[in-house]
């Protein structure tokens, strides 16, 4: 592991920008379920603000474990998944320049948290997940999807989720941009 990866700040935000804003889109099935729990909204609002500028802080830290913790909560697992999506959106301003596949879940793993979210609102049928991962393909951002190149394709393991992120993974990997 003698090399590290090319990653500015920027690229960073890109890559936190795409992950709120799939989080953001299914915020409202943990919602529903717990009115009064807002740690993945603050989750996905401290990702939002990180990618409009903000300082990379302990305060996103903060939120990614808070938003983790309503996941670990949560006895409704669309609602957990939401959550954990709101946690990869918070988590993702803390991708590592580092050559592991691992680090795929820091770029996608808030969409594919969301499409298996989607995924179980819709009665478990897989095709609504790989419906919500296309989906996350547009519009494409070139400069998200050269990031994402940077890094080795998408670990295995993660049961569905897992799945879900590889099909995204391979997807926009495979766009021409």
């Amino acid at each position: 592991m003698g090399y590290k990866i090319m990653l500015d700040i920027e690229d960073i935000r890109i890559v936190a920008a795409y992950a709120a804003v799939s989080a953001a889109q299914v915020l409202s099935i943990f919602e529903q379920t717990y009115l009064s729990d807002k740690r993945p909204h603050l989750a996905v609002e401290a990702a939002l603000k990180f990618a409009r500028g903000g300082k990379r802080e302990k305060a996103l830290r903060a939120a990614a474990w808070g938003a983790l913790k309503a996941a670990e909560e949560s006895g409704f697992a669309a609602a957990s998944h939401s959550a954990r999506s709101a946690m990869s959106a918070s988590a993702a301003a803390f991708l590592h320049p580092l050559p592991h596949s691992n680090q795929v879940w820091h770029i996608l793993g808030a969409a594919a948290h969301a499409a298996s979210a989607v995924e179980l609102v819709g009665g478990g049928a897989p095709i609504v997940g790989a419906d919500f991962v296309m989906s996350q393909c547009r519009p494409k951002n070139p400069r998200l999807i050269e990031v994402l190149r940077r890094y080795p394709p998408a670990p295995s393991g993660g049961g569905r989720t897992g799945e879900l992120l590889r099909l995204l993974d391979r997807t926009l990997r495979n766009e021409t941009t």
